[in-house]
C-alpha cells in the first residue's frame, strides 16, 4: 500500500487540485463558504483534499479530522508496517482459530470478499504473497523464479480467506497467507474521510488518495466537482471532464507502475489466476455510489478484460466505467452504458 508516486504524478495531481471546480460564490440558503485545499503523504502516495467551509477554523477542524482518520486506517491496513493489524494477521497464518478484528479491517474485508466472489478470484486480497515478488522484480528487473512463483500461487485465493460475520473473526487457511488491501483500502479511507468532516460540518469536499477519489456533495454553485477521466498515457489530458457529487472514482492501469522484462511490459496489477503482471496496456476508469465500490471494480475490471469487465459494471447499480487500451499501436476505447448518462464539463 505504500508504492511511492513519481514526481510527475504528485505535479499532476497538484494541478488537478488547482483546476477542480474553481470559485466560492455561494447559494443564497447558505452562509458564503470558502475554498481550502491541503495535501499530506499517506498509505505511500499523497491525499489531496478540497472543501468549502465558511472559515478557516472550520476547514482546519475538519483536516485535521480526516487526515487523522486516513492515518488510522493507513496504521490498521498497511501490508509495509509489519505492526499493523493487517500484517499481524498474516503473519498467523494459517490461523489455529477464528481472529477478531477490528470494525475498519472488516468492512474492508467483507466487501473484498464480497466482490471476490462475484468476480471468482479476479479481485482478490490474498494476492500478498505475488505482490511480494513483483515488487522484487520490479526492483531488479527479472521474473520472479518459477519455483517462488509457485509457492506464492499456492498460498493464494480468495476460498482460502474465511469470515465469520457472527463473530467478527476471521481465518487464514493456508500457510504463508498475506493481505494486500492497496487496490480497496485507498477508496475507504477517502469515504471515511468524507464522513468524518461531515461529521465536521463539511459537506461540500473532495478528497483524492493516489488518483482514486471520492467527492460530496457539489462545490457552491456548481453541478458538480470536474474530475477529469485519466488517459492511457501519463502525460496526456483527460480524454473527458465528468461533472460529480456524491460519488466514488478509481482508475487502474499500467501508466505509473510497471517494470519491462524481456521486452515484455509487465503492469503492477497481477491476476491472481496466472500469478503474473497483466501485460495488455489499459487504462480502467470507474464512477460508482463510494470510493471502496470503484477502487475494487476498477482492479477487478482490469483483470476480467473488456467483456466480462464490462459486463460485471452493468450488474453493478449505479456503476459506470470506461476502458482505453492499446491494440497494435492505436488507442481503442469502451465504455459501460451508464457512462454516458453522467454529466460532462464543457472544458476541462
Amino acid at each position: 500500500m505504500r508504492e511511492k508516486p513519481t514526481p510527475a504524478r504528485f505535479i499532476r495531481l497538484l494541478t488537478w487540485l488547482a483546476c477542480v471546480a474553481a470559485g466560492s460564490a455561494s447559494g443564497a440558503s447558505e452562509p458564503r463558504l470558502e475554498r481550502y485545499e491541503q495535501i499530506q503523504p499517506h498509505m505511500g502516495t499523497q491525499f489531496a483534499i478540497a472543501l468549502y467551509a465558511p472559515d478557516e477554523a472550520t476547514a482546519k477542524q475538519a483536516f485535521d479530522a480526516a487526515f487523522a482518520r486516513i492515518g488510522a486506517l493507513d496504521n490498521c491496513m498497511s501490508d509495509y508496517d509489519v505492526t499493523s493489524e493487517l500484517s499481524r494477521l498474516g503473519q498467523a497464518s494459517p490461523t489455529s482459530k477464528p481472529i477478531p478484528v477490528s470494525d475498519d479491517l472488516w468492512r474492508v474485508l467483507s466487501a473484498s470478499q464480497t466482490l471476490s466472489e462475484r468476480t471468482r478470484g479476479a479481485f482478490d486480497v490474498t494476492v500478498g504473497p505475488l505482490t511480494q515478488l513483483w515488487r522484487r522484480s520490479r526492483r531488479q528487473k527479472e521474473l520472479p523464479a518459477p519455483e517462488r512463483l509457485q509457492a506464492a500461487r499456492e498460498a493464494v485465493g480468495y476460498q482460502h480467506l474465511r469470515l465469520h460475520q457472527d463473530t467478527q473473526c476471521v481465518e487464514l487457511l493456508r500457510p504463508s497467507m498475506r493481505l494486500d488491501l492497496g487496490a480497496i483500502a485507498k477508496g475507504y479511507a477517502c469515504d471515511e474521510a468524507l464522513k468524518i468532516m461531515a461529521a465536521n460540518g463539511v459537506t461540500r469536499a473532495i478528497v483524492n488518495g493516489g488518483g482514486g477519489l471520492a467527492v460530496s456533495a457539489a462545490p457552491p454553485g456548481e453541478q458538480g466537482w470536474k474530475v477529469g477521466v485519466a488517459p492511457l498515457e501519463p502525460e496526456a489530458e483527460p480524454s473527458r471532464v465528468l461533472l460529480l457529487e456524491n460519488a466514488g472514482v478509481a482508475t487502474s492501469g499500467d501508466a505509473w507502475q510497471y517494470v519491462e522484462i524481456d521486452g515484455v511490459r509487465y503492469s503492477h496489477i497481477i491476476d491472481s489466476k496466472t500469478g503474473l503482471g497483466l501485460t495488455e496496456r489499459s487504462s480502467v476508469t470507474v464512477v460508482a455510489p463510494t470510493g471502496i465500490l470503484a477502487d475494487g471494480l476498477a482492479t477487478a475490471v482490469s483483470v476480467l478484460g473488456r467483456e466480462a469487465g464490462l459486463r460485471l459494471i452493468e450488474e453493478t447499480p449505479h456503476a459506470a466505467a470506461l476502458m482505453v487500451w492499446l491494440e497494435e499501436g492505436q488507442t481503442k476505447t469502451a465504455q459501460s452504458a451508464r457512462l454516458g448518462e453522467l454529466p460532462v464539463a464543457k472544458s476541462p
